[in-house]
């Protein structure tokens, strides 16, 4: 079976690029999976379709039979402090729960007719987790300039299912919000990790920047079909993709279980470009972004100009 998983750090596109793909024959946009277990079935928020998670008929059958794997453990064996053992090896421990998790793709691969899994969890350490289960990864690295990324992560953004405000007892109802130096932090670290661990496997690993996903959707999800190796449906105007025009795609709901609320949006959407950040962040901002991003942000395309 098949993997694409989404690496890199949040707020660089990926959930949009995962709803774009799961429109099309061969693909199967699951989401952030290695939230499945917390988000998913013991918090019950809702399915890309809609319909909370342990409601939706798509994810009952899927996991009918499947162990559950202790969300708690899955989060401690992914924490930051394990990466130096895991840029070591290139491989996350073993552990009892592994027989759960390779239950869970074999369970998504049987039910989606054998269609390449879209895995938009980002987390290298989980990647490489995945990576150790006997599937076939693909490691799609999606990247954004860091600065857009740090100004996105300032913003507040509802979280889908939530019951409870910041700091209540429930889940929360508001997507978490990093500092601008903690979100350089992150961008560095896990892009970095990222380009350690698969860069250099060729037929395994392909970088998508999300300003060109923007500029040029349909050309760049035609790379990533390639990559994965899925050939591209015929449709009623000679092509199974979703674009109604170069800068509009149409959506239907996808399953992707959590992520950000936007992955329930469905009609026709415009692919424009966030780029607010360009006006509203402040300078100081900048520069500290810039300083701690620096020079992987220069090695992947961003360079200090504004």
């Amino acid at each position: 079976m098949t993997v694409l998983y989404v690496a890199g750090s949040g707020r660089s596109g990926s959930t949009l690029l995962t709803t774009v793909l799961g429109q099309i024959d061969g693909f199967f946009a699951a989401g952030e999976l290695r939230y499945l277990w917390q988000r998913g079935l013991r918090e019950n928020r809702p399915c890309g379709c809609g319909l909370p998670v342990r409601d939706c008929p798509v994810w009952t059958a899927v996991l009918a039979g499947v162990p559950a794997v202790d969300p708690g453990t899955l989060r401690r064996r992914l924490r930051m402090r394990r990466l130096p053992r895991l840029l070591r090896t290139g491989a996350v421990p073993p552990h009892p729960d592994d027989a759960a998790l390779t239950a869970l793709y074999a369970s998504l691969h049987r039910h989606t007719g054998g269609a390449v899994v879209v895995d938009s969890s980002k987390l290298p350490p989980y990647g490489a987790l995945v990576g150790g289960l006997g599937v076939d990864l693909k490691v799609l690295h999606l990247v954004r300039d860091p600065r857009a990324a740090a100004f996105s992560w300032r913003r507040r953004r509802a979280l889908d299912g939530g019951t409870a405000g910041e700091g209540g007892s429930g889940p929360s109802s508001q997507m978490t919000r990093h500092p601008v130096w903690k979100a350089a932090l992150l961008w560095t670290v896990w892009n970095a990790v990222t380009v350690r661990l698969w860069a250099r496997r060729p037929g395994a690993y392909l970088r998508v920047r999300y300003e060109d996903l923007i500029a040029d959707p349909q050309a760049t999800v035609r790379a990533v079909m390639d990559f994965a190796g899925v050939r591209e449906p015929a449709g009623v105007s000679g092509s199974g993709l979703p674009f109604t025009t170069g800068a509009r795609v149409r959506l239907a709901p996808t399953h992707s279980v959590a992520g950000n609320p936007s992955r329930h949006r469905t009609g026709e959407v415009p692919l424009t470009a966030d780029d607010e950040w360009r006006r509203a962040m402040p300078r100081r901002h900048r520069a500290v972004v810039a300083v701690l991003t620096a020079p992987l942000r220069r090695s992947l395309g961003y360079g200090d100009r504004r």
